[in-house]
């Protein structure tokens, strides 16, 4: 718990740097391509590809330029972003902030195990309340290090849940991720996924 409180304080001072605000509409002409997987307004209808309508600008941003660079590996992604400037990815990014994130509903079977940890954490095992960087209504912080989850699909959001776990997705800030998804066992991913999905 300690690290991942240090961990938060030095990602908060970091990421409050002031991401360059883009253009959404030159985002838009942009996005042709990211429509087949994730929807034209970022609102994808399948699981394994994430909604990236309503998500923080500098997260998007962030994430882009790590796919790009290899730092963040996604095999679907491989190579599309090759042509891209850091102006067309943050245009991109402007653009998808911009939309509203359509939410799904989560599984009534889930919902209180869900909400309990999202909002409580387990203190038994050193997991924190999710909502303590990604807020109450799952928005996140307004910064590349916390990003808005609500609304996301709950498959994706266990997937990266178990990548994280995993070490096979080793690009958020500090290993905060990383630290606190070790810690987590695959009914708590399932039941957070889910609640997270219902969001709104």
């Amino acid at each position: 718990m300690k690290k991942v409180l240090i961990g938060m304080l030095v990602v908060m001072g970091a990421s409050s740097v002031a991401v360059a605000q883009g253009n959404p509409e030159a985002g838009k002409a942009l996005t042709a391509v990211c429509a087949a997987c994730h929807g034209a307004d970022g609102n994808s209808a399948l699981a394994n590809f994430p909604k990236l309508a309503g998500q923080q600008q500098g997260y998007l941003l962030k994430q882009l330029k790590d796919i790009k660079s290899g730092t963040r590996a996604v095999v679907e992604m491989t190579g599309l972003l090759g042509g891209y400037s850091d102006e067309n990815l943050t245009d991109i990014a402007a653009y998808f902030a911009s939309n509203a994130v359509v939410t799904g509903q989560a599984d009534p079977e889930l919902v209180e195990a869900g909400k309990a940890l999202y909002r409580s954490g387990n203190a038994k095992t050193g997991v924190p309340a999710c909502m303590a960087c990604h807020g109450p209504a799952g928005k996140g912080l307004n910064s590349a290090a916390f990003p808005s989850l609500a609304g996301q699909h709950a498959g994706y959001t266990a997937a990266q849940l178990k990548k994280f776990q995993s070490n096979e997705r080793v690009n958020d800030p500090a290993g905060i991720m990383q630290d606190i998804a070790f810690k987590m066992n695959d009914r708590e991913i399932k039941a957070v996924s889910s609640y997270i999905q219902g969001l709104y």
